[in-house]
This record gives C-alpha cells, sequence and structure tokens, in this order.
C-alpha cells in the first residue's frame, strides 16, 4: 500500500504527520501547565486560607479561655478586654472558614463549630458573670462544664484542619496522575516522532538523495566531485556541464550540417571541375608541346617571340588552373605517418628559399624547441605552409618579413594541441571579406583561382585541426594552423 502511493505523497504524509505530532504535543504541554498551574493556584491559595483559618480558630478560642481563667484569679477587668477582642476575631475567622469551605462536610462542621460556640459564649458569659458577683466556687464549677464545651470547638476546628489537608492530598494525586498520564502522552508523541523522522530520512537517503548520488556518479563527474557530500550540488553542477555539452553539440550539429550541404553542392561542382579539366587538359599539353616545337624550329622575329611567350605564360596559367581544379575536386588521400610539425615548416622554408629572395622577403622560425611528433602527412602539411608562405609574398609589397611560431597548448574538450601560426606585415585582410576567404573560387588576385585557402583548410581538417585568420587592415595577417597532439580526433570547430 505504501509503495503504491507518489513519493511526493510519502513525502507530504510523514512531514505533515511530524508537524501535527510536535506541534500538538507543544500545544497540548502548554495547555496541560497552564491549566495546572491555575488548579494548584487554586487549591494552594484555598487550603491555606483554610488551615489558616482553622488553626486561628483554635487559637482565638484557646485564648479566650486562658483569659477567662486570668480573671478568676485576679478579678482585673484587663482579661475581660482582651477576651473580648479575641471573641471578635474568633467570628471574623470563623466567617473566613465558611467562605473557604467548599465541601459539605467542611460547611457541616463550621456550622456546627458556630452552634457550639454559641453555647460556650453563653456559658461562659454565666461563668464571668458569677465571677463577678464573687460567687467563685458556683463559677467554677460553672467553668469545669465550659471546658467540655471548649474542648468540642478545638475537636471540631481538628476536624476542619484535617479536611483540608485531606483535599490538599486528594488534590496533590489528582496532579500527579494527570501528571503521569502527559508523561505517557509525551512518551508517546516522542516515539511517533522518532518512527516519522526514520521513516521521513529513509526516504529521503533511499529514494532521492540514493538515486541523486547514483545517477550523479552515472554522468561522467569529474574525479574531484566523486564523494562530495552534497549530491544535489553535484548533480546540479553535472546538469549544467551537460546542458553546456548540448548546447556544444547542437553547434557541431549545425556546422556538420552545413558542411554537409556544402559539400554535396562542391562535389557536383567537382564533378563538373574535373570532367572540364580532364578534358581540357590533354588539348593544352599538346599545344604546349607544338609552341615548344615551332619556339625551337622557327626563325622569328622579336615582337614574334614575345607573342609567342606571352601564349606559352597564358597556357601555363591555364595549366595550373586545370591543377587546381582536379586537385580540389579529387584531393589526395593523407599519408599519416608520425612527424613533426617543425619538419613541415622546415621543408616549406628550404622548398621556397629562391621565391622567398626574388620577393626580398625574409624569413624567421620562432621555436622554443622541436615540437612532438604527431599523426599527419608531411607533404600535405608542407603544402599548407608553402601555400599560406606564398600568399603572404604576394601581399607584401618592396619586401618584408613573414614569421613563423611554434607552440605546443592544452586546450578545454580538445586536449593537447600543436600550434603553428604564420605571420607577415602586409596589409591586412579586410575584415569585410575575413569570412569568405576561405571559401572555394573567392579569390582577390585578378589571375587566382580562389582555391589555394580553401584547400589548405580542407587539409588541415583532414587532420582534425582547424585553420583560423586573424587581421586587421594595415596590420598584417596571421594564419593559425591547430593540430590535435593527442591520439584521438577532437571535432572541427566552425570556420
Amino acid at each position: 500500500m505504501w509503495k503504491r502511493i507518489s513519493l511526493r505523497t510519502r513525502i507530504l504524509v510523514a512531514l505533515s504527520a511530524l508537524v501535527i505530532v510536535t506541534v500538538g504535543g507543544g500545544l497540548v504541554s502548554i495547555v496541560y501547565g497552564y491549566l495546572m498551574d491555575k488548579y494548584v493556584s487554586r487549591v494552594t491559595e484555598s487550603g491555606l486560607v483554610a488551615l489558616q483559618s482553622a488553626q486561628e480558630l483554635e487559637n482565638a478560642i484557646c485564648m479566650q479561655k486562658g483569659y477567662v481563667t486570668y480573671y478568676f484569679q485576679d478579678a482585673d477587668p484587663m482579661w475581660l478586654e482582651q477576651l473580648e477582642k479575641y471573641h471578635v476575631q474568633f467570628e471574623n475567622w470563623l466567617k473566613q472558614a465558611r467562605l473557604s469551605a467548599e465541601t459539605a462536610k467542611e460547611r457541616d462542621i463550621i456550622n456546627e463549630v458556630e452552634s457550639q460556640y454559641v453555647r460556650y459564649t453563653v456559658s461562659r458569659a454565666e461563668v464571668v458573670s458569677l465571677y463577678k458577683e464573687g460567687n467563685k466556687d458556683p463559677g467554677f464549677a460553672l467553668h469545669k462544664v465550659v471546658r467540655n464545651q471548649f474542648l468540642n470547638i478545638i475537636r471540631l476546628c481538628n476536624e476542619y484542619k484535617d479536611s483540608q489537608e485531606s483535599r490538599m492530598a486528594a488534590a496533590r494525586d489528582t496532579m500527579k496522575a494527570r501528571a503521569q498520564m502527559i508523561n505517557l502522552l509525551a512518551l508517546m508523541a516522542l516515539f511517533t516522532v522518532i518512527v516519522l523522522a526514520v521513516v521521513l530520512a529513509y526516504t529521503l537517503l533511499n529514494q532521492i538523495l540514493g538515486p541523486i548520488r547514483q545517477l550523479a556518479l552515472e554522468t561522467n563527474v569529474p574525479k574531484t566531485d566523486v564523494g562530495a557530500a552534497d549530491e544535489v550540488e553535484t548533480l546540479s553542477r553535472r546538469f549544467h556541464n551537460l546542458i553546456a555539452d548540448v548546447d556544444q553539440t547542437k553547434s557541431k550539429l549545425k556546422w556538420s550540417r552545413e558542411h554537409l550541404q556544402l559539400a554535396e553542392k562542391w562535389a557536383l561542382v567537382g564533378k563538373l571541375a574535373a570532367g572540364v579539366a580532364h578534358s581540357v587538359r590533354n588539348p593544352l599539353t599538346s599545344v604546349k608541346m607544338r609552341l615548344f616545337s615551332m619556339e625551337r624550329s622557327l626563325a622569328l622575329s622579336p615582337s614574334q617571340k614575345e607573342d609567342l611567350e606571352v601564349i606559352s605564360e597564358e597556357i601555363r596559367h591555364i595549366d595550373t588552373i586545370v591543377g587546381n581544379f582536379l586537385e580540389f575536386s579529387r584531393p589526395p588521400k593523407l599519408k599519416m605517418q608520425t612527424v613533426s610539425p617543425s619538419d613541415a615548416v622546415d621543408m616549406a622554408v628550404q622548398l621556397l628559399h629562391h621565391r622567398l629572395e626574388s620577393y626580398d622577403v625574409k624569413v624567421e622560425v620562432q621555436r622554443d624547441g622541436r615540437l612532438p611528433e604527431i599523426a599527419a602527412d608531411p607533404d600535405q602539411l608542407k603544402e599548407v605552409l608553402v601555400n599560406l608562405m606564398v600568399n603572404a609574398c604576394e601581399a607584401i609589397v618592396d619586401g618584408g618579413e613573414i614569421r613563423i611560431s611554434e607552440e605546443q597548448n592544452h586546450l578545454e574538450n580538445v586536449g593537447p594541441v600543436v600550434i603553428l601560426r604564420v605571420s607577415d606585415n602586409g596589409p591586412g585582410v579586410p575584415e569585410s571579406i575575413q569570412a569568405k576567404l576561405f571559401q572555394p573560387f573567392f579569390s582577390t588576385k585578378e589571375e587566382g583561382t580562389g582555391l589555394g585557402l580553401s584547400i589548405a583548410a580542407r587539409i588541415v581538417e583532414e587532420h582534425g585541426g582547424w585553420l583560423d585568420l586573424k587581421s586587421r587592415e594595415g596590420e598584417g595577417a596571421t594564419f593559425i594552423i591547430t593540430l590535435p597532439a593527442g591520439e584521438e580526433k577532437t571535432w572541427q570547430p566552425s570556420l
């Protein structure tokens, strides 16, 4: 039955019961304390007044008896004055005792005391009258009779006192019984609270915190979070990480979708380019051979020879364009080797040595040490670097400098990487065209094919890295090649 109830309902029931028992127990204790205090105060005040009344009645009657005896001895009227004073006190205390009497028995005792005292005062007045007349013997005989009435009053006062003590004892027993009942209820409430607390703790630990901790452990929590005391905080932190991963995954999927659409478009262009290139390259080769033969066999005038050289140069340019089309449409497969990117840098610089001199461009290689070996195609990396350096030479006017820097780094979500930066002090790339620079067939040169940088970016992507550009117009340009240095391939960010 308990398992059929939802977890939310179980927690609410346990908390509600715990609050009700705790608050109810506190209210019962407060009410009981108030009632007991009121009851004890009433019983105590009433009992003390009654006891005092009984004691004062007994004291007043005893003093009256004593003053009658004193008057018998020396007939001093002062004793009669004191007698009257205690007579008034007795009547006052008798009225007080009547007010404090709560039971029928106590009221009967007070009535009997009053009745006996009336007879006692009458008989005592006769004794005093005989003493005043000088009849001491008859007065003394009557005095003995009055003594029995006095003893009856004393007895009644003691009965009244005993009644009050019995009433206070009964009140004490009642309070004790009630206190035992409240203690029993408190023990039961305490036991109930403990049981509810155990149930609530079990529910929280086994059905909330336990699953939360297990979920946190099963979601690749970082080692620093394993064993953390706050499971909710750990899960919250991991949940935020998952949200970040989801956002990153969405970005990757968006980039992949765009890249796939672009790849489909350029695949069609590539097929068309390959067909055109194959159709054009063979006639071009034939034309080149014929021109070479004509140049060697004919006696040409200077103007004809100049025209022939221009034709030959344009044919070579067309052949270069056709070659780029073929390379773009059918990129060669990577021949992966274990190689240091520093070797590719050295090969590119050595290959372009004479061209750099012709452009009056100096090359500076900055490295703290040889870069670690990675899985790469050295020839393809060399081609990327050559392309970037040639572009830099063509961008620099009246000589300049190319700086190639090498470094190692560790990027979040990527791991260890090697970074090559190719910088020049040329005019830079305008911001308006930077986003288009890696697109195929986009070129700022009149005779450019627009395929060099797109081929370079593709080669870097096939290595699992990416090619970036940082440039400000008038401050030169820096192309950044980032390659993974670990064993696993990394994701490629959008260019």
